[in-house]
């Protein structure tokens, strides 16, 4: 297989066509010296960005709700094939790891049902919430932005953002007439770390009053480099194995396929727009950690470990691979001035989501779900002083699980939610209130479910103060009441689970769990200095966490979801510096670091009793939990910095992260060393009136070659992160 060979797909066809369509650009003529392309401009101010996932939009810097957004250059530099790999540098964000295929985004340490991934506002449907190796069905390389609400969003999202949002902008459905009548980019690039391939195309054309969109992706990449062995040397000295030097260097069964593409349209008039629009995502992927390899049937020359012999076709007869295919089909409209409301907004979308689990090449578990969701934002008049917004969003989802390690039961869930929020200003005191109540109802399979349906109603408050001491310097004072109604997987899980290779357990009796929050926020930027820092405390009641509980059943530990009253502790800060401008370029320093501690705040012991099915029979156990301590698999503490330069055409950047040791464990769990990664970028961009046409780029990631074991992933021990690795490519703006 050669390393930087492009996948022959229609799609490449699609991409070779428009980047000959461009290459006369290559004779245009580049800005001016000392004039930086606007898109670089762009992204240097983050914070002035307008952020789409409230219905009030404002900037990053304005909100009072604490964000992150991510656009311009610096998505360009940070996009992976996970949007929890994507997202991962933002100060309180991080990623869940389940081989390079999965990376669910980590918001100050609540992930899961927990954090809501939504496309343009509507939830993604897949279901990423119900297993830690089910990959979110949202492809960041086409995103034109990325925005993390930190803190609880069940005012605007419902039950599942309870700790945080994250929102991919993509513009699948134009809402806004193009700057051109024909525009698009498009990217070729290919990486060492994985043999990795990928283009992608997307163009926006307008005829009168209706715009048409269009975008495709293809990637190909085989299994990923590793520095040592796959398994820590913790895990070999427990298991006893002693490892051949042969299988070093590579991490089996992580290679992965993935295509995703879309056609839309919309009318837009002077007064609003409808549009309708169809997209898909396919992709293929090993879970590393399960692969079963025999002596037998391996060629003793395969011990150099070529990327093609052991890439996607090297696992046929060994391990598990997960096969994902969704179809989405959305329709959206708006009205501006209509009477009273300065706008309405209305989105729909129906989603048909199948996975299938392959197990040795043999279909092992089918998990298929059918979503529909909806949601009309109206935003009023000024009221009592009070610009707002009413809105209403429902959802209805049918998940069904087939296979004889299907852990959790199909199951049928309705959620109809109405909420308002609003804000007002004081002079230099701006306050924000909102209010939200949901109703959310589980039907269970009666036939193989462990518990009746269930039905819950959940009501979340809030209420900020933001404070202008000056026109640099920001306060904000944040106080949130948010509930959570339990998942189904929660609820009524009840057998094997393959990929984190435990039992698992649900407890049909949970009660819908209510936290707390108070967060304390300061923005302060004085010339070319951007300060800001956050502080925040949450007192859960009721908080859902999976306990291990120390049994052993199936080759596996017993794990239970059970609840209990959590606190969660956190801080963040992040300083720019621009701190040079002149003949040598354009300098800048990013530093940032976060933390959070988690832990129950019971006391004494609770005694839980369990079933773990056998088949027709079941074995019982009465254990004891701890209602104290720390809670499991939390985020690290990390700090990191970047510099970055630019100069005419030229921009490069190198950075650093520091993840540190995390010894605040849970009973039956193993502290992770710290470790830090190291990356670097570079990048020429042609330009055409001020405007890029062209850049050729070269990323660089784990240049130490670290060994890095996330202390969130289930696989720390069985799947360290990607070695040392680089890829390099060319996008084309046109």
């Amino acid at each position: 297989m050669n390393r930087f060979a492009l996948p022959r797909s229609p799609l490449s066809l699609a991409l070779a066509l428009a980047l000959g369509a461009t290459s006369g650009l290559a004779l245009a003529d580049e800005a001016p010296a000392g004039q930086s392309d606007p898109r670089h401009e762009h992204a240097k101010t983050l914070q002035a960005v307008e952020v789409t996932a409230t219905p009030l939009p404002d900037t990053a810097e304005s909100l009072a709700v604490p964000v992150e957004v991510l656009s311009g250059a610096r998505l360009d530099e940070a996009k992976a094939s996970s949007l929890g790999e994507t997202v991962n540098k933002l100060p309180g964000v991080q990623s869940s790891y389940f081989g390079p295929g999965v990376g669910r985004p980590i918001v100050r340490g609540f992930d899961g049902a927990r954090v809501q991934v939504l496309s343009d506002g509507l939830g993604s449907g897949d279901v990423s919430t119900v297993s830690a190796d089910h990959a979110v069905s949202i492809e960041p390389f086409l995103a034109d932005q990325i925005e993390v609400l930190k803190g609880p969003a069940t005012l605007l999202y419902g039950s599942g953002a309870i700790g945080g949002a994250v929102n991919v902008v993509d513009g699948r459905i134009p809402e806004t007439q193009p700057g051109a009548p024909l525009q698009g980019r498009a990217e070729l690039r290919a990486g060492s770390v994985n043999d990795s391939r990928s283009g992608m195309l997307r163009l926006d054309a307008t005829a009168g009053d209706v715009v048409f969109h269009f975008d495709g992706l293809s990637r190909e990449a085989g299994d990923i480099d590793i520095p040592g062995f796959a398994e820590s040397a913790r895990h070999l000295a427990e298991e006893g194995e002693t490892p051949s030097p042969d299988e070093a260097g590579v991490l089996p069964n992580s290679a992965l396929r993935t295509t995703s593409g879309a056609l839309g349209a919309s009318w837009i008039g002077s007064h609003g727009f409808f549009g309708a629009g169809a997209s898909l995502f396919s992709t293929t992927y090993g879970v590393p950690g399960h692969e079963h390899y025999e002596d037998e049937g391996h060629d003793d020359d395969e011990g150099d470990h070529d990327h093609e012999a052991h890439g996607e076709e090297g696992h046929d007869h060994g391990g598990v691979r997960i096969v994902m295919d969704q179809r989405r089909q959305e329709v959206r409209g708006g009205i501006d001035n209509a009477g009273v409301f300065e706008s309405i907004r209305a989105k729909l979308a129906r989603t048909r989501y199948t996975h299938t689990e392959l197990e040795g090449g043999a279909v092992g578990t089918v998990f298929d779900n059918d979503s529909l969701d909806g949601r009309i934002e109206l935003v009023h008049e000024p009221l009592a002083g009070f610009k707002g917004a009413l809105g209403v969003q429902w959802s209805q989802r049918e998940f069904l699980a087939v296979g004889d390690e299907a852990f959790v039961p199909g199951s049928e869930a309705r959620d109809v939610g109405a909420f308002w929020i609003g804000n007002r200003a004081f002079g230099d005191l701006g306050l924000q209130l909102g209010l939200r109540h949901d109703n959310n109802r589980i039907d269970v399979d009666d036939t193989v479910a462990i518990g009746p349906d269930r039905d819950f109603d959940t009501t979340s408050a809030s209420v900020s103060l933001e404070w202008k001491a000056s026109d640099g310097l920001h306060f904000a004072l944040g106080l949130d009441r948010a509930q959570r109604s339990p998942t189904a997987e929660e609820l009524y899980s009840s057998g094997v689970h393959v990929a984190t290779g435990s039992v698992e357990l649900g407890k049909p009796d949970l009660d819908a769990e209510t936290a707390n929050r108070a967060e304390l926020g300061v923005h302060w930027h004085a010339g070319r200095l951007t300060l800001g820092s956050s502080l925040y405390h949450v007192r859960y009641n009721d908080f859902i966490y999976l306990a291990d509980t120390g049994i052993e059943e199936h080759d596996g530990p017993v794990r239970a979801w059970t609840q209990d009253d959590a606190r969660f502790n956190g801080l963040e800060a992040e300083m720019e510096w621009n701190f040079l401008d002149n003949a040598s370029g354009n300098w800048n320093l990013r530093v940032f670091g976060d933390m959070v501690r988690a832990e129950l705040a019971g006391s004494g012991t609770r005694t839980l009793d369990i079933s773990v099915p056998h088949g027709d029979h079941s074995h019982d156990y009465t254990v004891e939990l701890a209602r104290s301590g720390n809670l499991p698999r939390i985020a690290p503490a990390r700090a990191g910095g970047e510099l970055r330069w630019e100069r005419d055409a030229l921009r490069a950047s190198v950075g650093a992260v520091r993840y540190m040791e995390q010894d605040r464990v849970t009973a039956h769990e193993t502290a992770t060393p710290g470790y830090t990664m190291v990356d670097a970028h570079f990048a020429w961009h042609l330009d055409r009136d001020y405007e890029t046409v062209m850049e050729v780029f070269v990323d660089a990631t784990n240049l130490l070659d670290e060994e890095a074991r996330p202390h969130t992933s289930f696989l720390k021990d069985l799947a360290p992160l990607p070695g040392r690795g680089f890829a390099a490519g060319v996008r084309f703006y046109f």
